[in-house]
């Protein structure tokens, strides 16, 4: 059997505030470009770059926040990784967005927790090592 090459290609998310969620992936990714979209029965959009993208919906119902506290059913965060988590940290601070979890600098990666102004938690993770077992290392140093 020939082992493939899987990678998540994108996340679905539906937010209060389209134009705001925009905002936060260009602040964390400036190189990301609207891909395409629409305003059919939702208005959307999806946002990324050649190889990924982020699907955004704006919600009917913008009068709900997201509740995440990992005892409930659900998604808790998504994770990138990242060439250099202290500038999309920077980009993020200084556009008024705010950690919601304390970055953990680890022997081999340094983790950074940030929520979007609807309160979903995205995760930006750096690695300061190539090698496999260094990288998928949960060790406590």
């Amino acid at each position: 059997m020939q082992r493939q090459n899987i990678y998540l290609e994108h996340a679905n998310i539906t937010v209060n505030d389209l134009q705001e969620a925009i905002k936060f992936f260009q602040t964390a990714f400036p190189h990301f470009k609207i891909r395409g979209g629409g305003n059919n029965e939702r208005e959307w959009v999806h946002i990324g770059d050649d190889n990924t993208y982020i699907a955004l919906n704006q919600a009917k119902q913008s009068d709900l926040g997201v509740s995440k506290n990992y005892d409930s059913v659900g998604i808790n965060h998504l994770g990138f990784v990242v060439a250099d988590v202290e500038e999309i940290a920077n980009n993020l601070l200084s556009r008024g967005y705010k950690r919601d979890f304390p970055k953990q600098v680890e022997r081999f990666r340094i983790r950074d927790y940030f929520a979007d102004k609807d309160g979903n938690q995205y995760e930006f993770v750096q690695y300061l090592s190539e090698v496999v077992q260094e990288k998928n290392s949960y060790a406590v140093d």
